[in-house]
Parts: C-alpha cells; structure tokens; sequence
C-alpha cells in the first residue's frame, strides 16, 4: 500500500498522470489502481511538478543583516528546498546546521569563503577572513549540507581587494572537490569581464539581469563578449532576483537574444518577501512567464536545473525513486502589477500559485491553497 497518492496530477506539457508516494519516494506514476493510506483526487485541475527549488536565499535565523526562517521561504510558498546562498561562513555555519535540523524544508548552503559570513556588507574587504584551512574544515565538518561556495564580487564587498577574493575562492574550490561556485555580480570594481575571464564549467553567475553599470549588456544592449565566452565554457546564468537585482528591461533584452537564465531563484529574505520586490519564489516565476518564458521553461529552472547546479542527485525530477518532493499549484488568469528591482512595472494576465508542498512524502498546505482548494494532504 502506498503512503500518499495523487489522482489527476496535471504536469507542465499538460498531460495528466497519478503519482504514488512510500517511504519518502516517488513510488509509480502512470495510471495507478492500488490502496493509499491518502487518496487526493487533483482531477487535471492542478499541476504538479517537482519540488521547486530555490537556488539563492538568505534564511540563517542569526544573520543581523539579510536574515529570515527557512520554513517561511520554502515550505510555506511551496518551495521543498531551499539553498543559503553565503549567510554563513566557516565560523558560523554548525549554528546553521542545527537550526536547520527542525525546519520542514530542505536546506542546503553555499558557504561563504569569508569565515564571518554576512555579518556585515564588506565581508571580503579583509582578506584575512579569506582562510582557506578554516573553509576546508568546514566542508568536512558538513560534506551533506555544504553544497557549493559563495563569492560576492562587488565594490561594497571587496573594497580595495579587487578580483583577489574571487582568485582565492577558485583555489578553495579546486581543494575541495571542484563544489560549485556561486558568483554575485555587482558595482564595480571589480569589472565583470575579469570576472567572467576567471569561471570555468558549473560555475554560476547570480543577480545576472540586474541593472547596473557592471550588467552582462553593453551600453549597445549586445552581450558582453566576456560573458558569452563564459557561457560557452559552461558557466550558468542565475537570476538572484533580491531587492537590487532584476532589470526587467536587462531581462527581456537578453531573453530575446535567447539569453535564457539556468536557474530563477529569488534572493529572498525577510524584508523583500514582506515589502517586495520579491515577495517569493513563485511571484518571481510569474515575473518570467510575463517577461515571454514558457511554463515548461520556467519550472525546468526551479526543478532539474537548480539540482543539477548543486549536485542533488535525487531531486528535480518526478522519477521513481527520487525523493518524493513536489509542489502542486495552479496558473490563474488575473490582472497582476509585477515589479523589479528598478520599480519598472510589467503588466501581467496570469498568476502562479502554489497551493501545496510535498516534502519527503510529507504534505504542507501552503496559506492560498487552504484558503481556495478542497483537497486534504
């Protein structure tokens, strides 16, 4: 008998399907005729995808500056996994750890290669921070939760130390095992062609639409060829959307080139998930359906290729025997006022919300879906 099983399940190429869940797992899908302890009868009227993943968020509890719940990012706007993206770093990462050990959500890091962590703006001005015996304990302390690492590259956080930061941050990565390498890009300096010149395959360049200066469009609104070298060495392209980092003008220029991001992730944190711009993963996604990405596009960027990013074997995909994460939501046809970091409006006719969050096989209404839909997980 199965734990849960999902009756109706309408996935993104508008097909429909049952799903079974046991013991945490995607157990069968197809058309399934077998007892559950749990039946929910979607009836083609709900998608369901994999468990959307939300590749950059700050959610370490103790931060003093971009701080929040993890339980409030993820599983409560039906997101199944969420991945701190260099809240902390080597001193104050086993703090995370166990905070993380109670949320229903799944947390991951990038750990910061500064070992104060985001305890302050500048966290990579001191280059006495940048320690890389301290980084390496750290990531054998934690092989399981320490998914990648973490340089921010801007001139608010490097100070006089230019592209110094992000050479010791390829040295840190090669020493321990080639993890993935998260790049925030910003104010210069540093430039971003130095920047760009220093990635290699699988490194992830985040806040990748933003407006700024230092953004991946010449002033002509062509690619910078630094970043297109980049992304023919397989470098990605991730949103980190945050309250200063999507132009949606930088993001339809570059889309319609076929500049498409890897990964949507949102760069939430308390305050912009309360006043916005961001608010959650979902209202960041319903921003790339507007800006002309298909949903098939946009959920394969919180699903396979946000697991791919950081190595997560058993998720992203709606595959017997991965983990039995899925999110179940719905496109509603509605008016809708989307805004960017740069407080230009984009005038929108769908919504998408999340209306449940599946976790390990465990269920989770999220607040619309107890308030609009029947169903019982």
């Amino acid at each position: 008998m199965f734990d849960l099983l999902l009756k109706g399940a309408r996935l993104v190429d508008d097909t429909v399907t049952d799903i079974a869940i046991k013991d945490g797992k995607i157990a069968a899908l197809g058309e399934i005729n077998a007892e559950a302890a749990n039946v929910v009868s979607l009836d083609g009227k709900c998608y369901v995808s994999a468990g959307w993943i939300d590749l950059h968020v700050h959610c370490y509890p103790k931060s003093p500056i971009y701080h929040d719940e993890p339980d409030s990012v993820g599983i409560a706007t039906g997101v199944t996994t969420v991945i701190d993206a260099g809240s902390t770093g080597a001193d104050d990462v086993d703090t995370f750890y166990e905070l993380t050990r109670q949320c229903a959500t799944d947390v991951y890091a990038l750990l910061n290669i500064s070992r104060v962590g985001l305890i302050a703006q500048n966290e990579l001005a001191n280059m006495d921070n940048i320690d890389a015996d301290a980084f390496s304990a750290a990531v054998k302390r934690h092989p399981d939760f320490i998914v990648g690492l973490k340089a921010r590259m801007s001139s608010s956080v490097v100070g006089d130390n230019g592209i110094t930061p992000l050479e010791k941050a390829k040295q840190f990565q090669k020493a321990n095992g080639d993890l993935p390498l998260m790049v925030h890009i910003g104010n210069n300096p540093p430039n971003l062609d130095e920047i760009a010149e220093l990635l290699t395959s699988g490194d992830i360049i985040t806040h990748c639409y933003n407006g700024k200066p230092n953004r991946i469009l010449t002033p002509a609104g062509a690619l910078r060829a630094s970043v297109a070298d980049a992304l023919k060495r397989g470098v990605k392209l991730d949103v980190g959307h945050g309250s200063a980092s999507l132009s949606f003008a930088v993001a339809k220029t570059a889309i319609g080139m076929g500049i498409l991001p890897n990964t949507i992730s949102s760069d939430i944190y308390c305050r912009n998930r309360i006043d916005g711009p961001v608010y959650s993963l979902a209202r960041v996604m319903a921003k790339f359906l507007a800006l002309g990405m298909t949903l098939p596009q946009v959920i394969a960027c919180v699903t396979a290729h946000a697991a791919d990013a950081v190595r997560l074997k058993q998720k992203g995909q709606l595959t017997v025997g991965f983990d039995a994460d899925l999110t179940i939501f719905t496109l509603k046809r509605r008016p809708l006022e989307l805004v960017d970091a740069e407080k230009d409006v984009l005038h929108a006719e769908q919504d998408l919300v999340p209306l449940a969050a599946i976790r390990a096989g465990k269920g989770y209404m999220t607040e619309q879906g107890s308030a609009e839909h029947a169903f019982d997980l």
